[in-house]
């Protein structure tokens, strides 16, 4: 997709039913390892912005862009957008009643465009922003709903996964599971493939049910809680799972990564990892950071490390994603790193609005990304 490319230079745990755990490494009181500076290096790929256009501030959330029909949607600052994903031209917003704020978003599918509410509201607009229909969950909704054949599935903060009709919202079915005494805050969604729905749950698990019924198809550990606190013991599985073609995989906080058959659940490989953001692959490796800020990449056959980067230990990374040969990874001051995905070699560098980049960026087409800070400037680049 060609881009006029022009160049540019915590939160205490909360009170509900359950404690809720904001992913915090050293606690509240304590600001931790202090982050690495970012030094000097020479530069072998050039990153540019092409367009900027503001989505609407995001807050505590993460949203992460959609693509649909050569546009993108984009959600924040109580509201929903669709732009022209070439120019970033505003095709048309779609506001909600003041003082609601959108928490989980954005998707595209079926006709629909879906984001839910802090309160639990699910909404569903037309493609055009026309609104169609809400829906009320049990709680918060923290992630991107998904969609697929005829079934909204919507993931909500006190750990249910929730089946509604894509027609008019209304409950097909409810999954819930069994709530350790901690839980960790996430924006880790759903993934639907085949009709399967596959999510982490808290405690470690990993779980595939049927996307027509909500019924449970398999159940399978992925890390197990080990430690004599709470807090030591909770290794909720964080990361939205990646289907690959017979496999599905995910991370777990102060536990593993690890792959799964798909149709039966058996383990096929795991490794020790403590990771609270989203994988990125292509079609050799997976990618992912931990809890120090350390990006590994290993291969996806085997879990097996090919490569370790430590130069942003501590600065908080967002998601990373694969485009070419490169890995891209955000960090809390709004900045962009690109990495080489042969050796793990820092090669390019971008500071964007300076708000943090939690989300992971979007792909669209080789070198080109699309990326949401908190601040909620959503940024064309280009990297070559």
């Amino acid at each position: 997709m060609p881009w006029e490319a022009a160049e540019v230079g915590a939160r205490c745990a909360a009170p509900w039913a359950w404690l809720l755990v904001t992913l915090v490494l050293a606690g509240c009181s304590d600001p931790g390892p202090k982050p690495a500076e970012l030094k000097a290096f020479k530069p072998v790929a050039a990153a540019r912005v092409a367009w900027s256009v503001s989505a609407g501030a995001s807050g505590n959330y993460v949203f992460t862009p959609a693509i649909f029909d050569g546009d993108v949607f984009a959600a924040g600052g109580g509201g929903v957008s669709r732009f022209d994903v070439a120019s970033g031209k505003r095709r048309w917003r779609a506001e909600l009643p003041a003082n609601t704020i959108l928490s989980g978003g954005m998707t595209v599918g079926s006709g629909l465009v879906l984001a839910g509410t802090a309160k639990g509201v699910v909404h569903a607009w037309s493609l055009d922003g026309a609104p169609l229909w809400q829906s009320q969950v049990s709680s918060e909704v923290l992630s991107a709903p998904a969609v697929s054949d005829g079934v909204v599935v919507v993931r909500s903060g006190d750990g249910r996964i929730h089946g509604l009709d894509a027609k008019d919202g209304t409950r097909r079915w409810e999954y819930v599971a069994t709530l350790p005494p901690l839980l960790i805050r996430s924006s880790a969604g759903v993934a639907l493939s085949g009709g399967s729905v596959f999510a982490g749950l808290p405690g470690g698990k990993l779980v595939a049910l049927s996307l027509a019924s909500g019924a449970v198809l398999w159940e399978s550990a992925l890390s197990t809680p080990r430690g004599e606190t709470e807090l030591e013991r909770t290794t909720d599985v964080t990361t939205t799972p990646l289907v690959e073609e017979n496999g599905v995989c995910a991370g777990a906080f102060q536990g593993r990564v690890g792959c799964f058959e798909l149709q039966r659940g058996a383990l096929l490989w795991a490794r020790n990892a403590s990771t609270a953001s989203d994988m990125g692959a292509d079609d050799r490796n997976f990618y992912f950071a931990d809890e120090r800020g350390h990006l590994h990449a290993v291969g996806r056959d085997s879990g097996a490390t090919l490569w370790k980067q430590t130069v942003l230990a501590y600065r908080d990374l967002g998601a990373p994603a694969a485009t070419g040969r490169f890995v891209v990874v955000g960090d809390f001051d709004g900045y962009l790193h690109f990495f080489d995905r042969e050796d793990g070699a820092l090669v390019a560098r971008i500071a964007l609005d300076g708000g943090r980049i939690s989300a992971q960026p979007l792909v669209v087409g080789e070198g080109n990304l699309l990326v949401q800070t908190r601040e909620g400037t959503l940024h064309a680049v280009t990297v070559r």
